[in-house]
């Protein structure tokens, strides 16, 4: 038996009257399939008073509720495994255009060559899009800790921002949770967390990313004996970072399409059980992120009831929308982690 747990990044948004959301405009028939037969609830997966975001919702998800919030530089480390000396840390740097939102990618090799500049005696290490990782002795970048107005102006007029340390997800899992996924946030946490992690090719956590690819290192891993396999996807959330719905409901609609449509199909042979969830809302509206609570389905085949989905009518109530949970209350941090195969 199989746990799979599908974590669709920044998908769920807030409520707008009667405006559809970027679930609800996205065409996912495998989702809706699964939802007539499942279970859909609000999930809490961003602990109370910490920020909004995939590295304290994504331990949450995979079993370990955050009490303070969590490096991000470590994180980043770890998924593009790069690794630090004795005495050494780490710094996530964003580099921002005038707006506050994600640079370019010239501005970004500017920013990146202004903080090689700045800071001589660290290594800076260019990730994907408009993130940077700097490395080296903690006491020579004290600097860049804090919020952007924290760092000096010879830094911040390359329109830098650090983001302040934090705590390390603890080491809970083993190799029998494997996590697919591009060089992220989901792969980090679990490399911290002591899971198995499959980066394949063409993963890139945008929304051009090869979630075929995806789908075949999942479903490798369940024919592996996997005990819990979770698939991240990170392209709604990007594409909400850049305030581009389209992009988002299309990379909601391929996911449905390309991953979990072929994984409800493993998870229905192998008798097991099946959530998928975003980690965190993302407005695309503003490209920021959000806390509340997000839609979450759980499926096994043990669901499935005597009348098939063709007799049933469609009904907004059977689809992983916001709408569809707005009225539920929501499940607690406890009840986050992906259930367990029966």
């Amino acid at each position: 038996m199989v746990a799979v747990l599908v974590i669709l990044d920044g998908a769920s948004e807030p409520l707008r009257g009667g405006e559809p959301t970027s679930l609800e405009l996205a065409r996912t028939p495998a989702l809706d399939a699964l939802a007539r037969e499942g279970t859909l609830a609000p999930l809490t997966t961003v602990p109370a008073g910490l920020p909004a975001g995939s590295e304290c919702a994504i331990p949450a998800l995979l079993g370990w509720t955050p009490p303070a919030p969590v490096d991000r530089a470590a994180i980043e480390a770890a998924a593009h495994g790069i690794a630090l000396a004795p005495g050494e840390r780490a710094w996530r740097v964003d580099v921002l255009d005038a707006e506050g939102g994600r640079a370019g990618e010239r501005a970004v090799a500017r920013g990146a060559a202004r903080l090689a500049a700045s800071t001589p005696h660290q290594r800076v290490h260019r990730l994907a899009g408009h993130r940077l990782l700097v490395t080296g002795p903690s006491p020579l970048a004290t600097e860049l800790c804090g919020s952007v107005s924290d760092i000096p102006t010879r830094i911040r007029t390359a329109r830098l921002q650090a983001w302040p340390a934090g705590i390390v997800p603890p080491a809970v899992l083993d190799e029998r949770t494997v996590v697919v996924g591009a060089r992220g946030a989901a792969v980090g946490v679990a490399r911290l967390m002591g899971a198995a992690t499959v980066v394949p090719a063409g993963a890139t956590g945008q929304p051009d990313s090869d979630l075929a690819a995806k789908a075949r290192a999942a479903l490798g891993a369940i024919d592996g004996g996997a005990e819990r396999v979770v698939v991240h996807v990170g392209g709604p959330d990007e594409a909400a970072h850049r305030r581009d719905r389209a992009a988002k409901v299309a990379a909601i609609e391929r996911a449905d399409r390309e991953l979990v449509a072929p994984l409800a199909d493993a998870v229905a042979r192998a008798g097991g059980t099946l959530r998928v969830c975003p980690d965190h809302s993302c407005d695309p509206a503003t490209g920021a992120h959000d806390d509340a609570p997000v839609p979450c389905l759980d499926w096994s085949p043990r669901d499935q009831r005597q009348i098939s989905v063709a007799q049933r009518p469609q009904s907004d109530a059977d689809r992983l929308t916001e709408r569809a949970v707005a009225g539920l209350p929501a499940v607690a941090l406890a009840a986050v982690a992906a259930p367990e195969a029966a």
